[in-house]
């Protein structure tokens, strides 16, 4: 049995990182939850949606991912999984979230290891090659570089 995925994040972030994710995995959106937490929502009310969220996931087993660590939406996350049947991983981004998709069906703690493999391992400086900075022939009398 799969993993419920729960993403709860500042609004609208959940919901954006869900749709990304059935952007590259259409039929996985049973087990992907999302709950956006807007600015001035009651905790405790953010909290008995989270919940019932993973009541109607259809598995016992969730990894609930969240954005910040520290804020409002990691604070509730705090407050609903219980480490043994759901667990919590903070910082979370599309990359990481496509990782745990693809690997939704292992156990929750390698799926904890992936989720931040996943997430550390697509950050990455990308070297940008600009047509000035590209190498040009000795004989090329054409190119004209200009500056703004």
């Amino acid at each position: 049995m799969n993993n419920a995925i729960l993403i709860i994040a500042h609004a609208p972030l959940a919901s954006a990182l869900r749709a990304g994710v059935l952007h590259v995995f259409p039929d996985a959106g049973p087990g992907i939850l999302a709950l956006d937490v807007p600015p001035s929502e009651d905790t405790e009310i953010t909290r008995s949606h989270a919940l019932a969220l993973l009541a109607d996931a259809g598995t016992p087993y969730a990894l609930v991912l969240t954005d910040v660590f520290g804020a409002t939406p990691c604070n509730v996350a705090q407050k609903v999984v219980d480490g043994v049947k759901s667990k919590l991983v903070a910082g979370v981004n599309l990359p990481m979230l496509l990782r745990t998709v693809n690997y939704r069906h292992e156990p929750l703690e390698l799926l904890v290891a992936r989720a931040m493999a996943g997430g550390t391992q697509s950050i990455m400086q990308v070297a940008v090659t600009a047509p000035q900075n590209q190498n040009r022939k000795a004989n090329d009398q054409q190119h004209h570089d200009h500056s703004q």
